[in-house]
């Protein structure tokens, strides 16, 4: 499989708005994105052998920490392996940047997610109840961390 990562510029974010929708029930806006771009933020999207943009991350580093801010697979590209790779990619960036600890935040309800950072070496550091807005109520973050 021949994978192709490329970073995110202010130009690339209308592309992957579709992406952002489809993965979030209460998604980033388009305002939002673009303020993710450049300075503490770096980001890349993933394109397949096929030239399809299969995902993208967006990641945050300061001071020794990396934060995942993002990460997004297109819903029909879910389950083939692009989550990991993406992740992956992140934590080599971040490393360059110097990072030598990850964190990020979850859904609690999100199960494939979480199961794929547990399996990278994540471990839950905090749980911020009621944070996330879901159709009904509120549900849960889990905060997670994987240290060097």
């Amino acid at each position: 499989m021949s994978l192709t990562f490329s970073p995110i510029t202010l130009n690339d974010v209308g592309s992957l708005m579709p992406i952002e929708n489809d993965c979030h029930s209460h998604p980033w806006s388009e305002k939002t994105f673009q303020s993710c771009i450049g300075g503490r933020y770096f980001g890349y999207y993933l394109k397949d052998n096929s030239n399809n943009i299969t995902g993208f991350y967006v990641g945050e580093y300061i001071l020794g920490e990396a934060t995942l801010m993002d990460i997004c697979i297109a819903p029909k590209f879910q389950g083939n392996g692009y989550g990991k790779h993406l992740l992956e990619h992140y934590h080599h960036q971040a490393k360059l940047l110097g990072a030598e600890k990850w964190l990020l935040e979850v859904r609690a309800k999100n199960i494939s997610a979480l199961m794929m950072y547990i399996n990278n070496g994540y471990t839950e550091i905090a749980r911020r109840t009621g944070y996330y807005p879901s159709a009904i109520g509120y549900e849960d973050a889990i905060v997670m961390q994987k240290s060097l």
